[in-house]
């Protein structure tokens, strides 16, 4: 079933696997996807505001002041899409939901990404170096500086 003539908001019937990827696990496409389509539904429990304080999840996606999503369950594929500071997706809410958007074309085997945003990227990402395919070559250096350090 095509993407196309479903409606902007209605997940394609593409082949999404969970494999492998440089930054941890992630989520690839077996198909190219068009842009402008929406690629998959971010799914999970609605949580409480208190919920949202105690949970130690890093898969809280926060649809307004009251409600967010943890999909933290291995059955919500999306939560395997990784960070990128060059994304080819991006998420857009849309009547308290989800939706994971092409943000151009993506090519068959290529791995989902989306830009976490500022303040995930502060607290979760920024203090041990991103590893997104953009920053890959800071972190090596980075990384290879730290090891150096450790070794003395």
């Amino acid at each position: 079933m095509s993407a196309k003539r479903k409606g902007k908001y209605v997940p394609g019937d593409f082949e999404l696997v969970v494999r492998r990827s440089k930054t941890g696990l992630g989520l690839f496409t077996e198909r190219a996807i068009p842009k402008g389509v929406c690629i998959i539904e971010y799914k999970g429990k609605i949580i409480t505001q208190e919920e949202e304080y105690t949970s130690n999840s890093k898969y809280l996606f926060e649809i307004h002041s009251r409600k967010t999503i943890d999909g933290k369950p291995k059955w919500n594929k999306a939560g395997y899409i990784n960070h990128s500071c060059r994304p080819n997706a991006e998420p857009k809410v849309r009547n308290h939901r989800v939706f994971i958007m092409a943000r151009r074309a993506i090519k068959a085997g290529e791995e989902i990404v989306y830009d976490y945003g500022k303040e995930y990227f502060n607290d979760h990402i920024k203090p041990y170096g991103c590893r997104c395919e953009r920053c890959r070559p800071a972190y090596k250096i980075t990384s290879q500086k730290r090891r150096a350090r450790t070794m003395r």
